[in-house]
């Protein structure tokens, strides 16, 4: 890699982490992480942003285009020799373990990313390697998921931010995409942010709210209605995973709306609600 490059890759990942994820220019609306492995001989971190795939609940997928160059990138054969690896979302700071995809799974992977930005397709068509697909397997914590928050009132907003940025980007592409037809990639974005968004809501349930409950006893006609939004939205949830599972795009985009205006209302009335709860004295400046 050369140095230019090097300080390309460092002056996007100094934006990345400085706005939670979110970066300008060339990088603007794209689904980016950063990714930490380490040298294949050193052992020492290598650190560098690509763009991924959303793929289910336990794993995102980042293709070793590296431009269509002849060569793999480094930190391919960096994760081949040390699996080990370090994701930033901008939100959560995770491990996870790569595993590189083979065969019929990795044609079918790299086919749904061309669906989703013939960019890919004008990479493969550069150079005469196959261009490898490796999934991230997050490797679940001991405790708590690792949120970048300086507080708890912070972390609410950055990971509500989060689910907005994503349903943005659905809608977006449910806007760009044929009207006939609900790409197998697009699929695979809404499925995977309505499984997020489950277990978010179930923590919520489960953990934040009792919390809250129990310190904040005048809270409880604020946490009484949160979780009946909740009850709500998880039926919208299920009827957008149907829409996208039999392939309706008709449909989808009907129930995408419907999510959108329903959950933009919970997120911000939740944030006014809990936030002074978990902040009394404000979120931090980022």
């Amino acid at each position: 890699m050369s140095p230019n490059s090097n300080q390309f890759n460092q002056r996007v990942i100094e934006e990345f982490r400085a706005h939670h994820g979110r970066v300008g220019g060339h990088f603007e609306g794209a689904r980016l992480l950063v990714l930490t492995t380490k040298g294949t001989r050193t052992g020492r971190p290598h650190t560098t942003p690509v763009g991924y795939l959303p793929d289910g609940a336990d794993r995102v997928l980042v293709i070793a285009s590296a431009g269509g160059a002849d060569r793999h990138p480094a930190w391919y054969h960096n994760l081949r020799a040390h699996p080990e690896v370090t994701v930033e979302t901008g939100v959560f700071t995770y491990q996870a373990r790569a595993a590189v995809l083979t065969g019929e799974e990795r044609d079918q992977a790299f086919a749904r990313a061309v669906e989703a930005d013939p960019g890919w397709a004008a990479y493969q068509e550069k150079t005469r390697r196959v261009i490898p697909v490796v999934a991230l397997y997050e490797t679940a914590p001991d405790g708590p998921p690792n949120i970048n928050a300086g507080s708890m009132g912070e972390a609410v907003k950055l990971v509500h931010d989060a689910f907005r940025r994503e349903l943005a980007l659905i809608r977006q592409e449910m806007s760009t995409a044929s009207p006939d037809t609900l790409g197998a990639q697009l699929r695979a974005n809404c499925l995977t942010f309505c499984h997020g968004l489950h277990n978010h809501h179930t923590g919520e349930d489960l953990g934040l709210f009792p919390f809250l409950a129990d310190r904040h006893p005048q809270a409880a006609p604020a946490l009484a209605r949160l979780r009946e939004e909740h009850q709500k939205i998880a039926a919208l949830v299920e009827d957008l995973r149907h829409a996208v599972t039999s392939a309706d795009p008709t449909t989808a985009r009907t129930e995408i709306t419907r999510l959108t205006t329903t959950l933009e209302a919970h997120l911000t009335y939740e944030e006014e609600q809990l936030i002074p709860l978990l902040d009394p004295h404000g979120v931090p400046e980022a």
